[in-house]
């Protein structure tokens, strides 16, 4: 009897929980399975890590695009007139200096983690690690020493750094191994991630040739520092298939460009002086597509890190970029993937085929542009960046940055080149700003106008601009210990003569002797 009681109890038990889950499950209510459904977890995700990589928030985007890469690449100035602390001048204010590393550290764990611990789906995983790489390379450019691989597991931002060297060859590792997986699933259908692809559509083909270009950049930004595995990295991106075409641009087609708010909206920037000096001496015809004219009609940029006595003049005196709520963010276009080529060719191949890459990088840039005149333009033997005059008469200069012309000079010692191609690339991806500003650290191109003011307390040389961020307070408050031996292995890693958490110091891959 007492084990017919027990059986009826468990019976009984069991009866009312199935009933009582029932009576409380919502019939609306979306369970794990059905969110498994077409990638839906999944691939909401690899959308945010895709926001991510060129920020699509108007806030993140305009601290780590606006204020401080487009800046220091010579492409975009502040018009604020109560902006006293700026990356520009050297001098952020504690605020300003979290949001390039801390926010974007912690924007990306987040979906990073839920991808990599929560399936085994190699695309997914390929899609999750190629995303952290073209996201995180941007911030060890910008610092040198970055959390990167104990980032992964600990669940907090506050861990060990790596060195930037450590950095690199991780994302080798990491883009090779995404580079492998994603060549074994070209045939995957494209509906398996299209809905949360904004940038290919699902398109693996695509991908691929976007992870190879990303990794040949990397591998270019190592020309000076470990030539050799420079070299080796930019042989095997290239051979595996870069993106050679228009149709193949990596652009993030976000549903509104929020940018739009910034430039015509706020109207807290105007392109700066340098990369206009030149379009103008060129007589680029991309300027139209590129810029709009100031109040007076004509291609005129401010003088980045000057002090503006009012914004109204400035926002009239100024050129503004062209861009719509409609604008892709550029992430990568063929234009750069050609003059990338172009330089490999320079110092490891042949000079007859670095002309041809060259040329073709401008004749692409044409093209994506919608402009006119590209074989005018590659002939051009004469033309030299214009000596800037400012509107307002407050920073002009008497001598030009440079004498640079845009024909290839057949022959000629192979800087003469380089600062060609560096100069050509330089226009061709704007407005892509930490890339403008890295490649002017590598390379000494294309020459700047000098900062008008330091305001680092003289960790910077003018002449040579900022030559990476500085760690936020946050870092000093919260993780102290790690941040100290980070800034210890930045001074290892540095060659110049700056050492410490400053503005002036190299990072590690930044070797190149001043031109």
């Amino acid at each position: 009897m007492k084990k017919i009681m027990i059986l009826f109890s468990i019976v009984l038990t069991t009866s009312c929980t199935a009933g009582f889950l029932e009576m409380n499950t919502n019939p609306n209510q979306v369970t794990g399975e059905q969110m498994e459904v077409n990638n839906y977890r999944t691939g909401t995700k690899v959308l945010n890590l895709q926001n991510l990589v060129v920020p699509v928030q108007e806030h993140m985007y305009q601290f780590n695009e606006s204020l401080s890469g487009g800046p220091f690449g010579g492409y975009i100035g502040s018009t604020v007139d109560t902006w006293l602390t700026r990356f520009e001048t050297f001098n952020p204010s504690a605020d300003w200096r979290k949001w390039p590393f801390a926010n974007v550290i912690t924007d990306t764990y987040a979906p990073y983690r839920g991808i990599v611990t929560a399936t085994d789906d190699e695309v997914a995983n390929a899609f999750a690690n190629l995303l952290r790489v073209a996201i995180m390379h941007r911030m060890t450019d910008s610092y040198g020493p970055i959390p990167y691989s104990d980032a992964v597991a600990n669940e907090s931002i506050y861990v060990k750094y790596d060195s930037q060297e450590e950095v690199y060859m991780k994302m080798f590792e990491e883009l090779d191994a995404a580079i492998n997986v994603f060549s074994e699933n070209t045939g995957l259908a494209a509906s398996a991630w299209s809905s949360y692809d904004y940038v290919y559509y699902g398109n693996i083909s695509q991908w691929l040739k976007y992870a190879n270009s990303l990794k040949l950049r990397m591998a270019m930004r190592l020309s000076y520092v470990k030539p050799e595995i420079s070299k080796a990295k930019a042989e095997e991106a290239i051979s595996s298939g870069v993106i050679t075409a228009n149709a193949d641009n990596a652009y993030m087609h976000a549903t509104e460009n929020r940018t739009a708010l910034i430039y015509n909206d706020w109207a807290d920037h105007r392109v700066g002086a340098d990369i206009i000096n030149y379009m103008n001496g060129y007589n680029d015809p991309r300027r139209e597509k590129m810029f709009l004219t100031n109040a007076d009609g004509n291609y005129a940029g401010i003088r980045i890190g000057s002090d503006v006595s009012s914004k109204t003049a400035a926002v009239s005196s100024y050129s503004n970029m062209v861009v719509t709520t409609d604008t892709p963010y550029l992430w990568l276009n063929a234009a750069e993937v050609s003059f990338l080529m172009a330089e490999y060719e320079l110092r490891w191949g042949s000079e007859e085929a670095a002309r041809e890459l060259y040329e073709q990088g401008i004749a692409l840039s044409f093209e994506e542009k919608g402009a006119s005149g590209a074989a005018e333009y590659i002939a051009d033997t004469e033309s030299k960046p214009a000596v800037y005059v400012d509107p307002l008469g407050g920073y002009s200069m008497s001598m030009r940055q440079s004498d640079v012309t845009v024909a290839w000079q057949t022959g000629a010692d192979s800087e003469v080149n380089l600062e060609k191609i560096i100069t050509q690339k330089w226009i061709a991806i704007f407005p892509l700003g930490v890339e403008a500003w890295s490649e002017y650290r590598r390379t000494g191109y294309p020459r700047l106008l000098p900062a008008p003011q330091d305001k680092s307390g003289g960790t910077v040389d003018l002449e040579h601009h900022a030559r990476r961020l500085t760690y936020p307070v946050e870092e000093y408050q919260m993780n102290s210990a790690n941040l100290q031996e980070a800034i210890s292995t930045l001074n290892s890693e540095t060659q110049g003569t700056k050492t410490g958490d400053g503005m002036g110091t190299r990072v590690w891959w930044d070797v190149k002797q001043y031109n």
